[in-house]
């Protein structure tokens, strides 16, 4: 159906008075967002490819997702606009595509749009031809012209009249920014610790001393800098890089970019100083950034940073989670229309709902000023609004106003549970509530490694809770597994990511509780991975599988971004998997990796340290452990414990049950059939870099050996 008339009247109606479009059967909650646009959309299809050809169409391409601010605005701005909607119909078949449910869609047009404009970002905006050929890139376009930002009342009218006079131009074109893409990777030589060293120097060039973090404004987490840097630091004892990591996970936590009453992290600082975030949460930045600071309180011992991943396991379990075990995707920046409304307090919201002398302490804690701590960003003024954020140390804090650190601790527990409670009965932002395996998976590992460092089994069970939901719900009756789960609807066939985290989740747990099934499936999804997405020519994982749609290329993704890559994380799986269960197939996989993007690497490492992780773990040394006991008895709980208080990154761990002779860990792991406890005691035997050292009961001797 055409609604372009239907759309003609309606200034006055609301969203819910309108005629839906095509939108309205969709599951994804951006693509229902705008299932009440006068814009006569169409979900990415054969439906609207068809109409494109036949009717020698355009395609309007919007690509965007449900929490991202600027998506909201263009929304509000043009896609509702009846003047705009008309244009867009009359002009293109308009095609809606939510990033998150199509990566692969997302990840190609993203591609274009850097290479014809020098940027990217959400919204995403193209123009393609009717076989998907792009002709023109942009993110967000305002509805008129404005500094020096084409309109698109402008920009529509223009790109009709080319496409009418010049289509044979405007295709030629098309195909050779196609054929830039289809560029294939040439395996270069292969990496070596000077790579890591290149990687450190990089981004120890880009270290912001004063503030944390790596470059200029906006700033964000990049989890994965860090990881490699504790990693750097265990290699060299480098004690800059440590410095780095805790300058960096400190003003993190400090910051606004932090949740100081709820928990969890926003998703990136509009400063340099971390204070004034982009307030969406995202699950994957509480999945890696967890991951951070377990580490961190491993290398330390610093029981702040453990405390800082419980506290955000404490939001993901408390607002993340379904029912069944799935965590949802991202919580919105925006509530009533308006970017962290949700999040701010004025001083006198908080002398309301804080007795004193309590609100005393949290003023002066949390740095909250009469005016607002921060000024608005379209017309510099201070509106009133705070930011919670914190810039002394609790002791400095406590001595400024002569009480006892242990009192200021209970008081700032108190006063945050009453102003979580009074902010609970405002407007909650939106939350998107389906289920991604991708980022499920980074979660799962989270918590694994939580339960482990932590020893908390709440932990545990939302991992396996998670873990079981996903192995049991999102896959066919074939054992294809899916990317998205919602409202009872697994969709869309799973990509490359979604099998390396998804099976980085499962070895995470396998270590956690040793449960044979989670190595056994992390086995199998790893079989099926390299049967469904690997280059057997060049070498490296395509982004989506043998049976996926054609879109415009096949892509190969390599850069670790706000998320890491499928082959820098499938690169570390393969290494793990291929020492835990002697699979010296899954190491030469994972040597091909390193060879195929050898070149991308060596020229910019820092843009790769999810792969310089997996790349560390290569080099060695690794420690092959097998604890053969009493899976129940104390002394082999008291050795694995002890294991799990260690910064060891680059070990994997087998538990040898002694009391099952036949135990199903000796059908995955043969080489332990052998392996038993002596004396009947719990003992390791510890491998470096494929040699043995004769095994022990001695838990001292153990740790001696690893370190």
């Amino acid at each position: 159906m055409n609604n372009e008339k239907s759309w003609g009247n309606m200034t006055t109606e609301t969203p819910e008075d309108r005629r839906s479009n095509r939108l309205i059967n969709e599951k994804s909650p951006y693509l229902l967002q705008h299932a009440h646009n006068p814009v006569d959309w169409y979900p990415w299809g054969d439906e609207a490819f068809t109409k494109a050809r036949a009717e020698d169409r355009l395609i309007f391409l919007s690509i965007g997702y449900s929490t991202c601010h600027w998506c909201h605005v263009m929304e509000k701005e043009s896609f509702e606009d009846a003047e705009v909607a008309r244009l867009l119909n009359n002009t293109f078949v308009c095609i809606k595509v939510d990033r998150e449910e199509r990566p692969d869609i997302d990840s190609v047009y993203m591609s274009v749009c850097q290479s014809m404009t020098g940027s990217g970002g959400w919204p995403l905006s193209m123009i393609i031809t009717p076989d998907k050929k792009p002709i023109y890139a942009a993110t967000y376009i305002p509805k008129e012209s404005k500094f020096g930002r084409v309109g698109l009342l402008e920009l529509v009218p223009r790109i009709k009249e080319i496409w009418g006079e010049q289509k044979n131009e405007l295709e030629k074109r098309a195909a050779q920014i196609t054929l830039a893409l289809e560029q294939v990777s040439q395996e270069g030589d292969e990496l070596s610790e000077d790579t890591l060293h290149d990687g450190y120097n990089q981004l120890y060039g880009i270290f912001d001393e004063e503030h944390g973090g790596f470059g200029n404004a906006p700033k964000f987490p990049t989890s994965h800098n860090l990881i490699f840097l504790l990693r750097y630091w265990k290699r060299t004892w480098d004690e800059m890089a440590f410095y780095m990591v805790k300058k960096t996970l400190d003003s993190m936590r400090n910051g606004g970019m932090y949740d100081h009453i709820g928990f969890g992290f926003h998703r990136y600082s509009t400063d340099a100083g971390w204070l004034v975030p982009h307030f969406e949460k995202m699950l994957y930045d509480q999945a890696l950034l967890s991951m951070a600071y377990l580490e961190a309180f491993q290398a330390s011992g610093d029981e702040k940073y453990g405390n800082t991943a419980r506290e955000i396991f404490t939001y993901v379990l408390r607002d993340m989670t379904d029912e069944n075990g799935g965590f949802y995707s991202a919580e919105d920046a925006d509530s009533e229309g308006e970017e962290g409304k949700f999040y701010v307090w004025s001083e006198e919201e908080i002398r309301q709902v804080l007795p004193e002398p309590v609100v005393e302490f949290i003023i002066k804690a949390f740095n909250v000023e009469k005016n607002g701590n921060f000024s608005d960003e379209a017309s510099g003024r201070r509106m009133g609004n705070n930011i919670l954020h914190i810039q002394k140390t609790l002791e400095r804090i406590a001595s400024d106003l002569t009480i006892p650190v242990t009192d200021l601790r209970e008081h700032l527990d108190a006063a945050r549970q009453q102003l979580f409670a009074a902010r609970d009965k405002r407007i909650h932002p939106h939350k998107d509530d389906k289920i991604l395996t991708d980022w499920n998976g980074l979660m799962i590992a989270a918590l694994a490694k939580g339960a482990k460092v932590l020893d908390e089994p709440e932990y545990t069970r939302a991992a396996k809770q998670s873990a079981d939901f996903i192995l049991s719900t999102m896959r066919d009756a074939d054992g294809k597994l899916y990317h998205r789960f919602r409202d009872g609807e697994m969709a869309v066939e799973a990509f490359l990511d979604d099998y390396a985290f998804l099976i980085w989740g499962l070895v995470e747990l396998y270590e956690t509780t040793f449960e044979e099934q989670y190595l056994q499936e992390a086995i199998d999804l790893t079989d099926n991975m390299i049967s469904q997405f690997w280059d057997v020519e060049h070498g490296g994982f395509y982004f989506t599988s043998q049976q996926a749609e054609d879109i415009l290329v096949r892509k190969k993704d390599i850069y670790d971004g706000a998320v890491p890559s499928g082959n820098s994380v499938a690169m570390l799986v393969l290494l793990r998997l291929g020492r835990m269960i002697a699979n010296p197939e899954f190491e030469d996989k994972a040597v091909r990796i390193s060879r195929t993007f050898s070149n991308s690497i060596s020229n910019s490492p820092a843009a790769y340290t999810m792969l310089l992780v997996a790349l560390d773990f290569a080099l060695g040394p690794v420690n092959e452990i097998v604890i053969a006991g009493d899976s129940q008895g104390e002394d082999t709980r008291s050795m694995i414990r002890l294991l799990r208080n260690e910064f060891t990154p680059n070990t994997v761990v087998i538990l040898r049950p002694t009391e099952i002779p036949q135990s199903r860990i000796i059908d995955l792991v043969h080489y332990v059939k052998d392996l038993s406890g002596i004396d009947n005691k719990a003992t390791a035997y510890v491998c470096q870099n494929y040699h043995c050292e004769l095994p022990t009961t001695d838990v001292s001797k153990m740790l001696e050996l690893l370190r």
